[in-house]
């Protein structure tokens, strides 16, 4: 028996919210067919409480806003939830989360001509706590003169004063598209706007000139103590600097043959972020004895050395990694440390041959009974048992596809599944074909059956859709073609 999901935040995957959550294909063609009130009650939670995993490499918002379209709904709920006072009240970080999926639906709106949602996000940028957001939606949609239009409020936020100024550099060196800041800048009916901006962005880059002429961080001629000793200090401190990874780079430009015996001994001794570091450093290095430190150093109660361990191995690529991770793998449970087992299987998954199938097939098992469908450990194994060919994969991976909160993970086991699974082109496929994620609606494109008289039809709509991304369409194209093998 499988582990459920256990987020409490995503209904079951036989709803039609629980399917319209994960962005699945069949989410949207349920909500075609369900009753148009509970449709938009579905729609309307999805959008305005954003159930991502993780929002910024999963794919919602051009899949809400079709559907949006689609059921011809008003944008009432989603002002609503913009101007409500609780938006001026949430803290930066949190304003990302509450408001950024409503904000990429109005973008896509937009861009199918809807004018309230650009009014929306005109709005939205003069006065709303994500403005940045609305203002990057706009930057790609809106005309130069309405850009124009929001440079006073924008620049209004900032205090006139040193503080303000440097909360201002930043906001226009970070902004994700900045065509408003140009306009803003060369905004000739405006030339105190200009001029400040001028200013503050020659200050910015003063400022980050005399940050790395007086930086504290290694300098040519540091030996590897020295290195070691500035990674343990910035875990020493309070709160802790994590500089294991950078030490570990500043390593490899310091330490050489002779090195070797001091790396050794920081590899096995009691300073953890040293003992991070040289790990890390030993085993992109292929030293002959990276697999027994890390096998050593994966028993560690400190947290920090075992995750660097595991690591550490994770980014080996060798044939002795991958002979060591057969061993590993093939253990008995229980005799090695924790996560080495499932490391091992990962390694396989990504390098081993034909005859590590099984061993990849049954780590994928055991991390859908014993973590459930979104567990981490997954994505590398199921793109394992894709590559390998493992039919008899088929029917674990399609709990996988059916139940993971995770769009990006079903699109794996989607792409695991057509290279195992015979029965894909004429199934899942055909879903795909609505899934939210870009990757997922491309592989639909190139396998789903056009003996389902709904394919062409929607191949046909997505090859037209202006909103629809490059590498979906040129798949498209190839499966309309008059060439087309299927």
């Amino acid at each position: 028996m499988f582990v459920e999901p256990v987020d409490s935040d995503i209904a079951p995957s036989g709803t039609l919210l629980g399917l319209l959550q994960r962005g699945r294909g069949d989410g949207t063609l349920h909500a075609l067919a369900a009753p148009r009130a509970e449709a938009l009650a579905a729609l309307r939670q999805c959008v305005l409480n954003d159930p991502r995993r993780d929002w910024q490499i999963e794919h919602r918002s051009l899949y809400y806003a079709r559907l949006h379209m689609e059921l011809d709904a008003a944008l009432d709920d989603i002002e609503e939830h913009l101007f409500h006072p609780d938006d001026q009240l949430t803290a930066e970080d949190d304003a990302e989360v509450r408001t950024g999926l409503a904000l990429s639906v109005l973008g896509h709106l937009a861009s199918y001509q809807d004018d309230r949602a650009l009014e929306l996000l005109r709005r939205y940028a003069e006065s709303g706590a994500n403005w940045q957001w609305a203002l990057d939606e706009l930057a790609v949609r809106d005309d130069d003169e309405a850009l124009r239009a929001l440079g006073p409020a924008v620049l209004a936020r900032f205090p006139e004063d040193r503080r303000g100024d440097a909360a201002l550099a930043a906001a226009a060196r970070n902004a994700f598209e900045p065509r408003p800041w140009r306009l803003w800048a060369e905004d000739s009916a405006r030339p105190g706007q200009g001029e400040r901006l001028l200013r503050v962005r020659e200050h910015g880059s003063f400022d980050r000139w005399q940050r790395q002429m007086h930086g504290s961080g290694p300098r040519p001629g540091w030996s590897v103590r020295a290195v070691l000793d500035w990674a343990q200090e910035g875990h020493d401190q309070h709160p802790r600097v994590a500089r294991e990874s950078a030490a570990a780079r500043c390593l490899s430009a310091v330490a050489g043959p002779e090195d070797r015996a001091e790396l050794l001994a920081a590899a096995r001794g009691p300073r953890e972020a040293a003992r991070a570091a040289a790990l890390r450093h030993l085993a992109e290095r292929g030293d002959e004895d990276a697999l027994t430190l890390i096998e050593e150093a994966a028993a560690d109660p400190a947290a920090l050395v075992s995750q660097a361990a595991l690591a550490s191995f994770a980014r080996m690529r060798s044939t002795a990694a991958v002979v060591r991770a057969r061993q590993w793998a093939a253990a008995p449970e229980g005799t090695l440390p924790g996560g080495l087992r499932t490391a091992a299987a990962e390694m396989l998954a990504c390098c081993g041959g034909a005859q590590d199938a099984d061993a990849v097939l049954r780590a994928l098992r055991r991390t859908v009974r014993d973590e459930g469908p979104d567990s981490g450990a997954l994505w590398p194994l199921v793109d394992g048992v894709g590559r390998l060919g493992v039919d008899c994969a088929a029917p674990v991976l399609r709990h996988v596809y059916r139940e993971t909160a995770s769009s990006q993970l079903r699109g794996r086991a989607a792409a695991a599944l057509a290279l195992t699974d015979p029965s894909f082109a004429a199934g899942f496929a055909v879903e795909c074909l609505w899934d939210c994620e870009e990757t997922t609606r491309a592989l639909a494109a190139e396998y789903a059956a056009t003996g389902d008289e709904r394919v062409v039809e929607r191949l046909r709509r997505l090859a037209a859709d202006p909103a629809e991304e490059a590498g979906v369409q040129s798949a498209v194209r190839g499966r309309l073609s008059p060439d087309a093998g299927r």
